[in-house]
């Protein structure tokens, strides 16, 4: 079952290495298959401006740069999910020109890149972190094998994802 992605781009980005609505439902999809979720869900993503990102990043975090990814998890009464078709998972708001510079600088293809930035900010739609140690202990082995399911190799170079896999902590 395809979650229903919604891809919007703010005027003035250039579409040329974005991700398609197609891509960005596939990368959504191999979360959802990876936790076993089964239920019709739907995100929002919207591709903004290093500006917009700037603002969105100052607004939520009190911090004054853009950023790659932010999510904003739908927080709905269960009375109201309860009535929909599909559970809506959240917005995600992701910054071209941030994910372009990354992709460069970590010597990334940017198409790898933009799949990463997808797989992380969904599982941050559904719970998961990785401020703490712990919590990353669980996000980052479990993004590794959702990238590994896609064909991209693991993005990060920590100590924290190799221990983390050697001890197979691989699920929630």
């Amino acid at each position: 079952m395809a979650a229903n992605v919604w891809l919007d781009v703010d005027d003035g980005i250039s579409p040329k290495g974005l991700p398609t609505e197609v891509d960005c439902t596939r990368y959504v999809d191999a979360v959802l298959r990876a936790l076993s979720i089964t239920q019709p869900c739907s995100v929002d993503i919207r591709i903004v401006s290093k500006e917009e990102g700037r603002e969105l990043n100052a607004q939520y975090r009190d911090k004054n740069y853009a950023t790659n990814v932010l999510s904003f998890p739908a927080d709905l009464p269960e009375a109201l999910l309860a009535e929909l078709d599909e559970r809506p998972l959240g917005d995600l708001a992701i910054c071209a020109d941030v994910v372009a510079t990354e992709a460069h600088e970590q010597g990334k293809p940017l198409a790898t890149h933009w799949a990463h930035m997808i797989v992380h900010g969904s599982l941050h739609l559904l719970g998961y972190d990785h401020i703490e140690l712990d919590d990353a202990a669980r996000m980052e082995p479990l993004e590794l094998e959702i990238l590994s399911c896609l064909g991209i190799d693991n993005p990060y170079d920590d100590d924290l994802t190799n221990n983390a896999l050697e001890e197979g902590k691989t699920s929630p």
